[in-house]
């Protein structure tokens, strides 16, 4: 194509350059009052050890005047403030002399390199060479990452891992003061209601501190988010469709042809529904609405883009890895050497971006006027350079070495849903007739057979001489026309309710139905259909909480016999027990909350843009436009 120097043209003034709308000071909300709370931030004892030290000062030097007319420690009359819970954790590494260098998102941290910026200087044939001499396509649809696949390519693959290492050591040794404007907070979340889950406990605490939280998701969650008191968005896809394909192909890449057209289609629903989703008036009331901040799991994939557009800082949360780190694998892609386990995440986020390019770029160019992105590049939905928290308790996954302070393991996020279920007579009755039961579910997951699983557990309870609780999932689990006395048939109960009067739990491995069941201190076996299933699968067979796991297809009576007999050891509960203590005594929404506070830029929030504005692309932006459709049109591009 021959666009590789425009293409480094277009990123340097592109990046370089400060967006217009961080001029403008701030928009004050209406309603909003004088008040002003000072908030202490504290953080370990330790001080900043910058390994690129020079290249921030070179930054500083670019910036110059317009850094100091960008950030300002003073507060704005006008806007309300709220008082977060500080947790201790640490902050951004680019913070200077109490400044942060604000760019395209205003949390997209720059001034360090980037293993993006690498890659961008591979030339097209390189790239598509590092893919195929190090990647492997699965029957299933998963990737393999494999080192010793490549010969040609090592002295790219070092400089790139280089960046692997941590850039920062210790935290901020001086405490930090300052105050959080009340936002417009736009929580995005794409999956199922597990996903949902964690991030509504988020919004109810984000609620509490006076912020207006909208949480846009499905339209199947509707209901479930409204009943707990948040403002509700319905965006594009069908999780059940979703689910089901990614059961059907395992990971990333579609294992036949067929599935291309209905994962393109559900990508590009989520993503049109992103904007709107930020700046559309209540579908209900017409009350208006504009995020000035958002919060995102990675499978929403517009997010950084719609932040971008707004001008707005963007924070992700999630409850699996998708940091690059050299601990463990990117949890869709297979990697038989632990040297490629940090490379694993570049070659999912490039796979990534190349599959769905064509509607990111459709969507910047037609619905957020912003230039489209060149098709070799990085993908800029890469979440290495945002504040990033995980979901999950430090005690089961602790924070890798080579996650820097942009990266926070704030604990799992629990909602407590145990005190308003009533449960039916007949199932309390039936729970107090026998020993502690355990319990078998699937939740969202499609099954290709229910009643041969079904079976399976009936068999296996049998020969266990257990007692089985079987939540029928959207897999249509326990189909039965007699159901034995030592089971119960199960819909809608919450975990956090049952699991305390369960002896064990056999599940697929979602994030939060784990979460649920170390916290009830059962042991756990892990029946995986795809993704992170089988990471969390592998975690509580590590720490000895339960057996391996069971991959969905090689579930039969004798392994899930032995499993059964497994986590009845007693020194398997006695395991569970001692985490079930530790993760009791952690909040992990408070540390979300106070992560998501603390990595804010010091001047919020952004105007917002008039309606004339948003209609308008400056003539930088026309540029660029022509010349993307000029080096891009070719290879049918933009």
């Amino acid at each position: 194509m021959g666009s590789d120097g425009i293409d480094y043209l277009c990123k340097e003034v592109l990046e370089g350059g400060v967006d217009s709308q961080q001029k403008k000071g701030l928009w004050q909300m209406d309603g909003g009052d004088d008040k002003l709370v000072r908030v202490d931030i504290k953080s370990q004892d330790g001080k900043f050890d910058l390994a690129s030290s020079k290249e921030v000062e070179d930054w500083r030097e670019k910036l110059g005047h317009k850094s100091s007319s960008l950030v300002t420690s003073s507060p704005r009359k006008g806007l309300g403030h709220c008082i977060t819970a500080p947790v201790g954790t640490e902050r951004n590494p680019l913070i200077a002399d109490n400044e942060i260098i604000l760019s395209r998102s205003m949390t997209d941290k720059r001034g360090l390199p980037r293993h993006d910026l690498i890659l961008d200087r591979l030339s097209e044939h390189e790239k598509e060479q590092l893919i195929a001499e190090l990647v492997k396509i699965q029957n299933d649809g998963t990737v393999e990452v494999d080192m010793e696949r490549s010969a040609s390519v090592p002295s790219e693959l070092l400089e790139l891992q280089s960046f692997g290492e941590p850039t920062v050591s210790g935290s901020l040794s001086s405490a930090l003061k300052r105050s959080v404007p009340r936002l417009q907070i736009a929580i995005l979340v794409v999956g199922t209601r597990g996903d949902v889950q964690p991030f509504l406990a988020i919004a109810k605490r984000l609620q509490e501190y006076g912020h207006r939280v909208r949480l846009a998701t499905h339209s199947n969650f509707n209901t479930f988010v409204k009943s707990a008191g948040i403002d509700f968005y319905p965006l594009g896809g069908d999780p059940r469709i979703l689910a089901g394909y990614m059961a059907r192909n395992k990971g990333l890449i579609p294992s036949g042809p067929g599935e291309v057209s209905i994962q393109l289609k559900q990508l590009k629903d989520i993503i049109d529904s992103l904007l709107p989703a930020c700046t559309a008036p209540d579908l209900e009331t017409g009350v208006p609405f504009r995020a000035q901040a958002i919060i995102a799991n990675p499978p929403a994939y517009g997010h950084a883009h719609v932040a971008e557009a707004l001008g707005v800082p963007l924070h992700i949360f999630f409850t699996m890895p998708w940091t690059p780190t050299y601990d463990f694998p990117h949890p869709l892609a297979r990697v038989p050497q632990s040297a490629g386990y940090w490379m694993s995440y570049i070659i999912v986020d490039l796979m990534t971006w190349w599959g769905m390019r064509g509607i990111i770029n459709d969507f910047r160019k037609k619905k957020l006027k912003l230039p489209p992105i060149a098709y070799f590049s990085m993908y800029r939905g890469s979440i290495s350079h945002l504040p990033t928290g995980y979901m999950w308790s430090p005690h089961v996954v602790p924070k890798p070495s080579d996650w820097g302070p942009l990266v926070d393991v704030v604990g799992y996020c629990f909602l407590s849903l145990a005190s308003k279920y009533k449960p039916r007579e007949d199932f309390v009755q039936w729970i107090k007739k026998g020993p502690p039961p355990l319990y078998f579910g699937f939740g969202s997951m499609p099954l290709e057979d229910p009643t041969r699983t079904t079976d399976v557990i009936l068999e296996a309870l049998k020969d266990t001489e257990q007692r089985g609780i079987i939540d029928r999932g959207w897999g249509n689990l326990g189909s039965l026309a007699e159901v034995p006395d030592n089971v119960f048939l199960l819909e809608e109960c919450p975990h956090d309710w049952l699991f305390p009067q369960c002896s064990a739990v056999v599940h697929h491995g979602g994030a939060g139905t784990t979460a649920t069941g170390l916290k009830a201190g059962c042991p756990t076996t892990i029946v995986p259909f795809f993704g992170d299933q089988f990471f969390w699968g592998d975690r509580i067979h590590e720490k000895e909480l339960g057996p391996a796991p069971i991959p969905i297809s090689q579930l039969n009576v004798e392994n899930l016999s032995n499993a059964i007999k497994f986590m009845l050891q007693p020194e398997v509960k006695s395991r569970v027990m001692l985490i079930a203590k530790l993760v009791e005594n952690e909040d992990g929404v408070a540390a979300a909350v106070d992560a998501f506070h603390r990595h804010l830029p010091d001047e919020l929030p952004l105007p917002t843009p008039s309606p004339q504005e948003e209609d308008q692309i400056n003539p930088l932006q026309w540029f660029f436009l022509q010349i993307g459709k000029w080096c891009c049109a070719p290879c049918g591009g933009v």
